[in-house]
């Protein structure tokens, strides 16, 4: 029943994973922290743009797996088949992010 638990953990991480190759990149082209983040995201790279969007995309996706994860450790589900399925939409969320990054949209 922890996996439930780890799961969300592991999927709270994805979510700043993405963000690292924005700020990455900001800091390639001077971002300076207090001026307007929003116009700057036309002049950061497409890897970076893609990066932006997979992040939002996790972050959406990860407050409706908390919850479901979250009820099922609440309840006391114990089924192995939750459990996989937890893991796998970590897995699964973790490909997405890189194959969003690299444009390849068949695989994502």
């Amino acid at each position: 029943m922890i996996i439930f638990l780890y799961s969300i953990a592991a999927a709270a991480v994805l979510i700043c994973v993405p963000f690292l190759l924005v700020a990455y990149a900001r800091a390639r082209i001077g971002y300076e922290m207090f001026s307007t983040p929003g116009a700057m995201f036309d002049k950061l790279p497409p890897y970076a743009q893609q990066a932006t969007w997979a992040h939002q995309n996790t972050f959406e996706a990860f407050l409706i797996f908390a919850a479901a994860a979250l009820m099922a450790y609440v309840t006391g589900v114990n089924y192995l088949t939750g459990q996989i399925a937890a893991i796998a939409f970590v897995v699964a969320r973790f490909r997405y992010s890189i194959f969003y990054i690299l444009n390849i949209p068949l695989l994502r």
